[in-house]
């Protein structure tokens, strides 16, 4: 008996919705997350069951608290920086935009190890003394109150700031010059006719930028933000050439003291990627997040 199409329909309708659907979930599967999160807990059940990697990874996590602390304040303190930053270079008195400009400039085209290094062992001991003079001039002003701050500033040492405070201040000033440039970029995409409208309906200039440009420049420049914090977290590794016990400082002296120098920086790889994947995920939910609000 000759086939008819006619005489399945059931079957016409079932496979094309079959294969789209299959299509469909193919498209939206994230292969490369799958595979990570296999390797993940594959590598997290050799942690458990291998005792030399289980000692490798107590003997790490207690550097896990150090990254997140550099990278956290490093990144809130440079956000800040780098928005000043960004406003001065967009300011039309050319003192001030000539200045913001050589400051980004200048620390831009320096490695980070380099700017930690300056900071670290001759920017710190040029910041105290400043404090010092500071607080030598409000001693010898001899206001009451002015004298009791004044002897706390003059008796600051160099040794009274730590190296992680260095390292934080150093990454502080390296990245606030890159986001300056992400801020910058952002608050000028946003049409001059916004702002035109808002100075129209008698709103000062503050109050133009923080309700109606910030919050628009902000969410076009959420990727480049992500991928800057994602730096920072992996550039904080550079810290441990300081001393500042991160979880790069850690691995190397354990590989040092036990010569399991691949079994050791295989968990340090592990604990930043670790985190470095969360946050690309968090921040790829809220970027979704942001655009269907936005629609």
């Amino acid at each position: 008996m000759a086939y008819s199409p006619a005489r399945f329909p059931a079957q016409q309708q079932k496979n094309p919705n079959q294969r789209s659907t299959l299509a469909e979930i193919h498209h939206r599967t994230p292969y490369w997350l799958l595979a990570a999160i296999i390797l993940g807990v594959a590598f997290a059940v050799v942690i458990i069951t291998d005792e030399n990697y289980r000692i490798i990874f107590d003997a790490l996590k207690t550097g896990i608290g150090i990254t997140v602390k550099v990278s956290l304040v490093s990144y809130a303190l440079a956000l800040a920086l780098g928005l000043l930053v960004a406003l001065a270079r967009m300011s039309s008195h050319r003192l001030i935009s000539e200045a913001a400009t050589f400051y980004v400039e200048i620390i831009r085209g320096m490695p980070m190890l380099v700017l930690l290094y300056i900071i670290v062992f001759a920017g710190t001991p040029g910041i105290v003394a400043g404090v010092n003079f500071v607080g030598n001039w409000l001693v010898s002003s001899g206001v009451a109150g002015a004298t009791a701050v004044g002897e706390k500033l003059a008796g600051l040492g160099v040794r009274d700031i730590d190296f992680t405070s260095r390292v934080i201040i150093a990454l502080t000033v390296g990245y606030s010059a890159f986001l300056s440039e992400v801020f910058r970029a952002g608050i000028e995409s946003i049409g001059r006719g916004q702002t035109e409208a808002a100075r129209a309906i008698g709103m000062s200039y503050w109050q133009t930028l923080r309700f109606i440009i910030l919050p628009q420049a902000i969410r076009r420049v959420l990727p480049p933000l992500g991928n800057n914090f994602i730096s920072m977290i992996k550039d904080s590794s550079l810290v441990s050439v300081m001393g500042v016990a991160d979880i790069t400082f850690k691995g190397k002296v354990y590989a040092a003291s036990t010569f399991r120098f691949f079994q050791t920086y295989n968990v340090v790889a592990y604990l930043y990627l670790i985190m470095t994947i969360t946050l690309t995920l968090g921040l790829r939910a809220l970027e979704r997040r942001w655009q269907v609000s936005e629609d």
